[in-house]
């Protein structure tokens, strides 16, 4: 895939991440475990995967400064929804790369988002430490 598709995959990925942040109300009643698990499948496992995809298939590809902006901006925004559907609020400072080598050692993307968030809390599913 030339450097080119990768950048139009990403522009995607953080235009839908925008518009899912400004339709994104909390849970009134957290956990929704369902909800961050939607938001895990259909957008931090696709932004992950850009990365991924780039490294395995395409080891010429030079990433932008601007793309990988929108890819740092893009993977920590969904893990901050993945975080309030537990009704947990955080602040994701995560890089693409980080998140790439769970993802490639886990096969798992709601795996990767609770270790990378500490939500839900591992002795409970309600994402309180209590």
């Amino acid at each position: 895939m030339p450097d080119r598709e990768y950048g139009d995959r990403i522009r995607a990925l953080r235009r839908q991440y925008r518009e899912d942040r400004q339709a994104f109300d909390p849970p009134e009643d957290p956990p929704a475990s369902d909800r961050a698990m939607s938001l895990c499948r259909e957008g931090l496992g696709p932004t992950v995967m850009v990365y991924v995809d780039a490294r395995a298939n395409d080891w010429g590809v030079r990433f932008s400064e601007s793309e990988f902006d929108a890819l740092h901006e893009t993977l920590n925004g969904y893990l901050e929804l993945y975080a309030a559907c537990y009704g947990v609020d955080i602040h994701a400072d995560v890089t693409v790369r980080e998140a790439a080598e769970l993802l490639l050692d886990t096969h798992n993307v709601r795996d990767v988002a609770a270790m990378l968030t500490g939500v839900p809390a591992r002795h409970g599913e309600n994402g309180t430490n209590a």
